[in-house]
């Protein structure tokens, strides 16, 4: 059954579903899906970040998606993977992200969840949750389908409006567990990377665009009688976003490579496009405001927008310090 809140365009919904079928691109063919790679859903990540689309993509595909994969439960993907495949089910993760205090119980007619989760991503209209939480025989993860009865969903205001979270409330909510006991916290680093991943691909497209903003906006604009996009202090500014952005362009293509191809190299890879790229968005994005003068602080213009998207996924799957200490231990550099 479709949510009835996305946050974002039924039709934009649909269309990316049923017309160009991003959200089964990447799933098995045997769940409704395309049966290609995360090499090819990070083309489509890279222009949903360039017109920063606020559809549930990352939440429902990448995150949710890849957790009932990576789960190896057959019966749990077998019964959601075509809803989320095929456009009618949005999903996303609890307790994944940010550490949530929920507990599971067994109770007369089964598993139930209790607690909280707090700044859930999307989800406040998720159809289906996939929560982490502590149950008698140790972490596990557990599907929910929220109702309005046994879950309290109250969206959170955040820097970003176009990419919504929420705080969740279990009471006594139904549930079902989904792989293995002893599993969840590889499950989670797993969802985690490659939510990276997907995150480093949508702040390419953003970056591109903020980009190509600039010299549409630099070329045209005049002040002394000549374009100021011809003056020599511009011109160093985006070169050097130039680089950065193809260096990012670089770390994110070499990430989806190895999330597709199941690489041993993968954390690593998500790391550090995680560094590159929300470096490089976070320059383009200030440069994309800057360099348009007094209409950029405007609040008809997008590229606050963009500015939003970038320091708020800034901290979405870790800072970029906690990804620089991550590939230190990683390398084998930390002390």
């Amino acid at each position: 059954m479709l949510g009835e809140f996305r946050g974002s365009d039924q039709v934009l919904w649909e269309r990316l579903a049923g017309e160009i079928g991003v959200h089964g691109l990447a799933l098995p063919e045997e769940y409704g899906g395309a049966g290609y790679t995360y090499a090819e859903l990070g083309v489509a990540f890279e222009e949903l970040g360039r017109v920063l689309c606020s559809a549930p993509l990352l939440t429902t595909v990448v995150l949710a998606g890849h957790a009932l994969l990576v789960s190896g439960d057959q019966q749990a993907c077998a019964r959601w993977l075509p809803g989320i495949a095929s456009g009618e089910l949005t999903a996303t993760v609890a307790g994944f992200v940010h550490a949530a205090d929920v507990t599971a119980e067994r109770g007369p007619s089964g598993w139930v969840l209790r607690g909280d989760a707090d700044f859930v991503p999307g989800g406040e209209g998720a159809d289906l949750l996939l929560v982490k939480a502590r149950a008698p025989d140790g972490e596990r993860v557990f599907a929910c389908e929220p109702d309005g009865a046994t879950c309290d969903r109250t969206a959170r205001r955040v820097l970003d409006p176009t990419r919504r979270q929420a705080r969740v409330g279990f009471r006594g909510a139904r549930a079902e567990p989904v792989g293995e006991p002893g599993w969840a916290a590889a499950v989670v680093d797993a969802v985690l990377d490659a939510g990276r991943v997907a995150l480093a691909a949508e702040h390419v497209g953003g970056s591109a665009h903020a980009l190509d903003a600039v010299l549409d906006h630099v070329s045209g604009r005049t002040q002394f009688g000549r374009a100021i996009g011809s003056f020599q202090a511009v011109k160093h500014r985006l070169a050097d976003l130039l680089v950065e952005i193809e260096g990012a362009r670089s770390a994110s293509a070499y990430a989806s490579a190895c999330l597709a191809a199941g690489a041993p190299e993968l954390p690593l890879a998500a790391s550090a496009a995680a560094v590159a790229c929300t470096g490089a968005y976070r320059l383009a994005t200030t440069e994309y405001v800057q360099l348009h003068g007094g209409i950029g602080f405007t609040w008809e213009h997008p590229a606050h927008l963009y500015l939003r998207r970038a320091r708020a996924d800034e901290a979405l799957f870790g800072t970029g310090d906690d990804h620089r200490v991550r590939l230190a231990g990683l390398l084998g550099l930390a002390r």
